[in-house]
C-alpha cells in the first residue's frame, strides 16, 4: 500500500511523542478504535535536534499492534544522516519515513534511496527554509512537511506566519504531493491549516494531553467537516 491508500480526504495524525509511554500500547488502541489510520512517529537524534526520542526498537514493538488494524506508521527523522536510518526503519515496520531538506545535499537521491526499501517518503523543512525551493527539490516525495514550529519539542505554539508557508507549498507543488503540517495544531487553528492546503495534519497534545483521546481526536476531525 502507498499514502494514496491510507489518505482519506485529510488525516490528522496522532504524534506518539506526546503520548503516555507507560500506556504507549493501550492508548494507540483506543485511537485504532476512535478510527485513526495513520500514526506520526518522531525520531530525534540529538544532534539535528536537542531530543533524543524513539528507535526502532520502540517501533518494532508497535508496528504490528498499528498494522494488524489496519495502520500506518509515518516516521519523522529529524536527524542529521536520514539514508542510515531508512534500512532499520524498514526492518522495524515504518511504512513512511520523512527527512529534513536542510541535512542533505541530494534531495531526490535521498528520496529513491529511501524508496528502495519499499518506504513511502517525505520531506520536511524548517521554518527558515523556503518553500519553493522545498518543492521544487521534492516532486518526487509522496509529501512535504511545513514544519509550524521549530522541530524538537511538543507543546510549543503554533506559528501564525506558517499559514502562509503553508499555502506557497501547496501552489507549488504537483497535485499528488500531499502537504503536511507539524506543530502546535489544535482546535482553535486545524481548519485554517486545513485550508491554507494541508492534508495530513499532525497533532501531539491536542490528543494525548487530553483525558479522553477519542473525544480529542474526533473533535479535531469534526473541525474539519
Amino acid at each position: 500500500m502507498a499514502w494514496r491508500e491510507w489518505v482519506r480526504t485529510v488525516e490528522v495524525e496522532p504524534s506518539l511523542y506526546a503520548a503516555d509511554f507507560t500506556r504507549l500500547g493501550e492508548q494507540i488502541q483506543i485511537l485504532l478504535r476512535a478510527g485513526v489510520r495513520v500514526f506520526h512517529f518522531d525520531v530525534g537524534d540529538g544532534h539535528f535536534v536537542e531530543p533524543i526520542t524513539f528507535g526502532p526498537v520502540i517501533l518494532e514493538a508497535i508496528a504490528p499492534l498499528v498494522h494488524r488494524h489496519g495502520g500506518r506508521i509515518d516516521c519523522h527523522l529529524m536527524v542529521d544522516n536520514p539514508t542510515r536510518h531508512f534500512p532499520q526503519i524498514a526492518r522495524a515496520g515504518g511504512d513512511s519515513v520523512t527527512f529534513h531538506y536542510e541535512v542533505v545535499d541530494d534531495v531526490r537521491g535521498t528520496i529513491a534511496a529511501a524508496r528502495e526499501h519499499g518506504l513511502g517518503v517525505g520531506v520536511a523543512f524548517n521554518p527558515e527554509s523556503e518553500p519553493e525551493r522545498v518543492a521544487a527539490a521534492a516532486a518526487d516525495a509522496d509529501l512535504v512537511l511545513c514544519m509550524s514550529i521549530h522541530p524538537g519539542y511538543g507543546g510549543q505554539s503554533f506559528m501564525p506566519e506558517a499559514l502562509e508557508r503553508i499555502r506557497r507549498t501547496r501552489s507549488a507543488l504537483p497535485g499528488h504531493v500531499y502537504v503536511q503540517v507539524d506543530g502546535g495544531i489544535d482546535n482553535t487553528n486545524v481548519r485554517a491549516v486545513h485550508d491554507a492546503g494541508a492534508a495530513l495534519i499532525v497533532a501531539g497534545t491536542a490528543i494525548f494531553k487530553r483525558e479522553d483521546l477519542p473525544r480529542a481526536y474526533r473533535r479535531l476531525v469534526q473541525a474539519l467537516a
